[in-house]
């Protein structure tokens, strides 16, 4: 949780690896509710949510990485229609490392992820098919009222 200068192994967001600007909706799975802003998610529960960047690509090391998951700090992961994650551009638009899409501090409390919970609301999606699967109501603001309340 302390401030540090950042180092050749830091963990870090950087360009897409297609090179480009990305802007649609995605599918999410929750890989870790065991932050208060995820409390009202069962894991695995799918989410479709727009994404829209440019440099969103999650890197980081295979120590990090291992010490991310080993911790439930992998919050969210990109994920295919069979609920898996994927390196797949079509699944993962921004080739984030095992796929990831959000991760938290390690007391959960803080929250980083790339899409766009924040952009809900009634008829906002109303060019999208109704079958496309995945909630697009992620209750990650209700989650965090109701714990830091």
């Amino acid at each position: 949780g302390d401030i540090v200068d950042a180092t050749p192994d830091a963990p870090t967001l950087t360009f897409n690896t297609i090179g480009r600007h990305q802007s649609r909706l995605v599918r999410t799975r929750i890989s870790s509710n065991l932050s208060p802003w995820l409390s009202q998610c069962s894991l695995d529960d799918p989410y479709t949510v727009a994404v829209s960047h440019g440099e969103g690509r999650f890197v980081a090391n295979d120590e990090v990485l291992a010490q991310l998951i080993a911790n439930g700090q992998v919050a969210t992961q990109y994920v295919g229609e069979n609920g898996k994650p994927s390196m797949d551009l079509s699944v993962n638009p921004n080739g984030s490392a095992l796929a990831i899409e959000g991760i938290t501090s390690p007391d959960g409390r803080v929250l980083g992820k790339m899409g766009h919970a924040e952009r809900r609301g009634d008829n906002l999606y109303r060019n999208v098919p109704e079958h496309v699967p995945g909630d697009k109501f992620m209750p990650i603001f209700e989650s965090g009222v109701a714990y830091f309340a």
